[in-house]
């Protein structure tokens, strides 16, 4: 039987992109592992950082592709593990939003092996920073809400769209590039107004980072025509009104909102 003691798995959060946006211990565990497992959205400038002596395993999905089905994932890192490796499992954003952390968590744990998380900058508070939008403001929205805008096996979105509809809360959406039409048309459906503004952010805090502002009612016809680059989630709420235009070509301002 494997001597399970020595190995252990570290689920750490890259950050929205931004190297310098990483935790000091994220740092340092990413710089001493014996193997990264990395997803396809953990940004370039961080991956430069892992020594190039480390032996690098990519997982990335990406839609209707993945290198690795998700139990073949948490088996490699079982097995990783069980050898007696320091693995970090590394992930973009925040491992327990929208990372699956959480699911590769309780299958270690049920195979005996020793994982902890390190947290990272999701990618809502990322983009909020970078771009000057809060996620909350006084008189404009009293509270915030994450959802996934993309289901496993590309399965009907159920999400609550009547609580989603929300004048008073800003919604961020993860993963939504390929279905914001469906999510426009349900948020509008039950009662969000068709200028309800919409900033659509991709690769934030990276020198790729684009911007889209829209409304609810175009946001659609904008990205079909601007095509912003994965990584991408869109706010939406009344927030969006405090973005200032900026003096960088990377601005799109695809429709005037006021």
């Amino acid at each position: 039987m494997k001597d399970l003691s020595q190995g252990r798995v570290l689920l750490v959060g890259a950050g929205p992109g931004d190297p310098e946006l990483l935790t000091v211990k994220a740092l340092r565990v990413i710089q001493t592992a014996d193997v990264v497992v990395f997803d396809r959205l953990v940004s370039p400038e961080i991956m430069a950082l892992i020594p190039g002596t480390t032996r690098r395993i990519d997982v990335g999905k990406s839609p209707k592709c993945h290198k690795l089905p998700q139990d073949d994932i948490n088996a490699l890192l079982v097995a990783l593990a069980s050898d007696g490796l320091m693995v970090v499992r590394l992930k973009g954003g925040d491992p327990l939003i929208f990372g699956r952390g959480s699911e590769e968590a309780a299958v270690l744990r049920k195979a005996g092996i020793d994982c902890d998380y390190i947290p990272g900058i999701t990618s809502a508070q990322g983009a909020s920073s970078s771009t000057g939008v809060p996620l909350t403001h006084r008189g404009l929205a009293t509270g915030v809400r994450y959802v996934t805008g993309h289901r496993a096996a590309d399965a009907r979105l159920d999400l609550d769209w009547p609580s989603l509809a929300c004048a008073d809360t800003t919604l961020v959406c993860y993963m939504s590039a390929m279905n914001i039409a469906e999510i426009a048309f349900e948020l509008m459906r039950h009662g969000l107004p068709s200028k309800t503004p919409v900033l659509s952010v991709a690769s934030a805090t990276t020198p790729r980072e684009t911007r889209i502002v829209s409304t609810l009612g175009g946001i659609a016809a904008d990205v079909a025509t601007h095509r912003p680059e994965a990584p991408v989630l869109f706010i939406i709420g009344r927030v969006v009104s405090l973005y200032g235009v900026l003096p960088d070509a990377a601005v799109l301002r695809a429709q005037n909102y006021a």
